[in-house]
This record gives structure tokens, sequence and C-alpha cells, in this order.
């Protein structure tokens, strides 16, 4: 099949898969990305080998993972999340770091580079998909969606850093060294974009908002290419970029025109999330090894291990660390969602494999568990929650009586 023929089947399955995912929503809320990734595994050399993959595909799947990665640090409002809770969600990730990468080491027999890439994808939480969930369950207004928001945040946000330090392939120092210059940077950037805007700025947002010339869209599109330019120029991960462009973004548009920034973020979300981000998880789906996942014994074994790692290393230090004012089934959903992750785990393993360091099977195994995860430990937390809302309200009524 042609390039044209592939992006016409890919556009097709990006339709298909939220129909599939509203059927499903009535039982279970799946995230539209994990049908999205099996329906490009079908379509994949796997299976129906109908996908050709090319230059142009390729291109179009990497926009979608900086998108994907640009709307998730959008979505962090660390004003929200500061304080005590910020601090306990820092020192999990950290615990979990280290965890993940001893855990690492000891399964790779202390292959360094790739005890990297499986330990830092062992880090992450899907704070995009948790965040879906906890909206349609009338959870993330409270307390609890403040703390899922703060550990949440810092679980996307920490995996980005360690994956510039780690997979970057200079020395811990050296790749400290320049980091530190991006993070200066950027920080100028961040004084730039706390500054008040000039009235014209505002005016012009609002005047071109619902016009051709949809001047606050391309301001987003050139900040974004400015950063994703900036760590390429540091040699860093174009990930690193895509968030803290994300970041950038929110603080000039929340400050120049807040009564326009959600119809912003709105267009920019309908180009991510109905073309580009698509792309990268059917994609993602096409490239998955299902042979070597299904024909291997200790990649398939590896799945379930996965799994309990992501709950072992990413749960546990969030349950451990969970503020104490938080009932005890909260503190346990809170571990759940931390422990559920799959966009930063697709994109760390994708790294790892088109470097050498990460086996196809390995990386299977690897996106497989947090296909898993996406798929049972949300439901998971939001029956354990439930069921104490349940006991708290028959305690209610029987104090009354």
């Amino acid at each position: 099949m042609s390039h044209t023929g592939t992006l016409i089947l890919i556009m097709a399955i990006a339709v298909l898969a939220p129909l599939i995912a509203y059927a499903v929503g009535r039982w279970a809320p799946v995230p539209v990305a994990v049908f999205e990734i099996l329906l490009g595994v079908l379509i994949g050399p796997d299976v129906l080998d109908w996908a050709q993959q090319d230059q142009l595909i390729d291109v179009l799947s990497h926009l979608g993972l900086s998108m994907l990665i640009f709307l998730a640090g959008y979505e962090i409002d660390f004003g929200a999340v500061r304080g005590d809770t910020l601090r306990r969600a820092v020192w999990a990730w950290l615990i979990t770091l280290g965890l993940a990468l001893g855990i690492a080491f000891a399964l790779t027999g202390g292959a360094a580079d790739k005890s990297f890439v499986i330990g830092t994808a062992l880090t992450s939480t899907a704070l995009g998909a948790v965040l879906p969930i906890l909206r349609d369950s009338g959870s993330l207004r409270g307390r609890f969606g403040t703390v899922v928001m703060a550990f949440g945040a810092v679980g996307e946000f920490g995996p980005i850093i360690a994956m510039a330090v780690l997979l970057s392939g200079r020395g811990p120092g050296r790749a400290g060294v320049v980091l530190i210059a991006f993070a200066a940077v950027t920080a100028a950037a961040v004084f730039w974009a706390l500054r008040p805007r000039p009235p014209w700025f505002s005016r012009i947002i609002a005047r071109t908002l619902h016009s051709s010339s949809q001047f606050a869209v391309r301001f987003v599109m050139l900040l974004l290419a400015c950063m994703l330019g900036l760590s390429a120029a540091f040699g860093l991960d174009s990930l690193l970029g895509a968030f803290a462009a994300g970041l950038l973004t929110r603080l000039i548009l929340v400050g120049a025109a807040p009564d326009h920034s959600g119809d912003i973020l709105g267009k920019v979300e309908a180009m991510g999330f109905g073309f580009l981000v698509p792309i990268f998880f059917i994609v993602t789906g096409i490239e998955f090894d299902l042979s070597a996942l299904l024909h291997g014994g200790r990649p398939l074994a590896l799945v379930p291990a996965f799994l309990v790692l992501f709950l072992l290393v990413r749960g546990a230090p969030a349950l451990l660390l969970a503020p104490n004012d938080l009932a005890r089934r909260d503190r346990t959903a809170l571990a759940l969602y931390c422990a559920t992750c799959l966009p930063l785990v697709v994109a760390i393993t994708t790294i790892g494999i088109d470097d050498g360091t990460l086996g196809t099977g390995e990386g299977a195994a690897l996106v497989g568990a947090a296909i898993l995860s996406v798929l049972i430990l949300p439901l998971v937390a939001l029956r354990i929650r439930a069921a104490g809302a349940g006991e708290r309200h028959r305690a209610e009524v029987s104090e009354s009586w």
C-alpha cells in the first residue's frame, strides 16, 4: 500500500477508535489511545500487513508525540499543586526513580544503557489518561483531585528530565550541565512569559480568534517550534522542549488572554488530538512487535512482571507518601492512578529501540504492560473509591438514625 493509502487507513482508524471507546465506555472507561494502538497492531505487519511506513508517516508520528507532550505540559498547573502536597509528590517520584534504576540494573545484569531506558519507563504516570476519568467521575475538583494532579504532574515532568539526563548519550555530569543551561534559558523565557503583555497582544488575540488569521494558534505553534529548536540546539530530546513549550503557553495565555485561553486550547487540542496524536499511537501499534511478544517466552512473561513493577515501583511510594488527610481508600486509589502509564512508556521504549539499546521484545513487553495498566488500574481505583463512598453514606445514614 502506498503512503497515501496508509495515511487514509490511519485516519480511518483514528475515526473508528473513539467509536469503539464510546461503545465500551458504557461498561468501563478505556482511553481511546488503547484502541488506537490495538487497531494499529491489527493493520501492522504481524497481523493484516496493510500499513506501509515511510518518511511522511514517521514525520507525522513524531509531530504527534511532540504535540502530546506539549499538551501534557499545558495541563499542569503548578500553582494549584504547590506546598506540602507537591513536596510529597517529588519525594515519591525520587524514591520511584531510585527503585526503578536499581531493579532495572538487576534485570539487565548491569547493562547501564538498557537499565536507564527500562528504569525511566517505570517512573511515569499517564496524567492525560487519568484526568478525563477523574473529570467524568466528579473527583477532579476536590482534595483527592488536587493530590492526583500533583503526583501525576511530577510523574510526567520527572521522567522527561530523567530522559534528558540518562538517555542523552552523554555522561551524567555533562548531561547535567547541558540541562542546567537549557533550564536557565527556559527560566528566562518563563520570566518573559510572566511579564504583562501589551494591550495590543490581547486585542489581536480576541479579534482573530474566529477568523482565518488565528494569531493565537499560530503564536502557540511558533512557541512550540522555538522550544523544539532550542532542545535540539542543546542536544536534548525534543520531548523536553515540547513539555517546556506547554508550560510556557499556559503562562502566556492565562496572563494575556484569560477569557480566551480555553478557546485557544480547544483549537490546539483539536489539531493535536484530532489529527497528530492519533497518528502517533496508531503508528506505535503498527511498529509493535507482536510476533516477538507471542513467540518468545521471556517477552511474554515480562508483561505481567512489568505491570507488577509499575505498581510496586510507582504506586507503592505514592501510597506511602500520600497526604495524611486522605482516607485509606483514597490513598490506595492514588497509588493505582500513579501506576497508570502509557504515553511516556511508548515514547521511552521508542527511543530505546531506535537507539538499539532495547530489544523489540522487551519494548513490546513494556508497552503491553502499560496498556494493561490503563485498562485495569483506573477501573479498580474507581471501584475502590466508589465502595468507600458507599461505606461513608451508610455510616451517615446509621448516625442519623
